[in-house]
């Protein structure tokens, strides 16, 4: 189904898609026609910024069972939950997609395109190459601790809902009401748009 991963690759968003997820696609072969929205989150404050979005929306698109529909614009922000200045600024986008695996799959491929780009999880809220998060499935609801749905912070981030709002104004974050009332209420402080800077949607 993908091309084998060859040590050393200088690309890294050619990856093995996870035997896993290729028998969920497998399995959900009968639900094709029936494929689910998710909304996922990218974010990046090391190395090439721009170049670590892009691979993350082409490896995303590289998936079997996924299909990329929106990519937002590019926001620069500061990070959160950290001092002023401690850290560069982040690139942050929203990508739309449909696919037909279930969450618990698309949430392992979100960390194999994490780890593709090298990224290190030692410290809450640290630096990072990239930053895959899934923000909503569907309508699912669910606070099991190993994927909560929606994402348990989206509803109070800027950086989440500012690109989301551009690119799907109508949008709702399930169990929290629409994104464009979400975004009234939190500050867009250090929230900025990058309108020199473009996401490419997949062909």
């Amino acid at each position: 189904m993908t091309a084998s991963f060859t040590e050393g690759h200088s690309d890294p968003t050619v990856q093995p898609v996870p035997a896993s997820v290729v028998q969920q696609v497998d399995a959900a072969d009968t639900t094709l026609h029936n494929p689910k929205r998710a909304v996922i989150s990218l974010g990046s404050n090391l190395g090439n910024r721009l170049e670590n979005l892009q691979g993350a929306v082409d490896a995303l698109e590289d998936t079997p069972g996924v299909r990329i529909k929106a990519v937002s614009p590019v926001y620069e922000t500061e990070p959160w939950g950290v001092e002023p200045g401690s850290q560069p600024s982040y690139y942050n986008a929203v990508v739309i997609l449909k696919t037909t695996l279930p969450p618990s799959s698309l949430l392992e491929r979100a960390h194999a395109v994490e780890e593709a780009f090298n990224r290190v999880r030692d410290e809450r809220w640290g630096p990072r190459t990239l930053d895959v998060d899934i923000v909503a499935y569907a309508d699912v609801v669910t606070d099991d601790p190993h994927l909560t749905l929606p994402h348990p912070r989206a509803h109070e981030r800027a950086f989440v809902l500012a690109p989301w709002h551009d690119v799907e104004p109508e949008a709702q974050l399930p169990g929290r009401g629409p994104v464009a009332a979400l975004l009234g209420t939190v500050t867009r402080d250090g929230v900025e748009p990058r309108h020199d800077l473009e996401l490419r949607l997949p062909e």
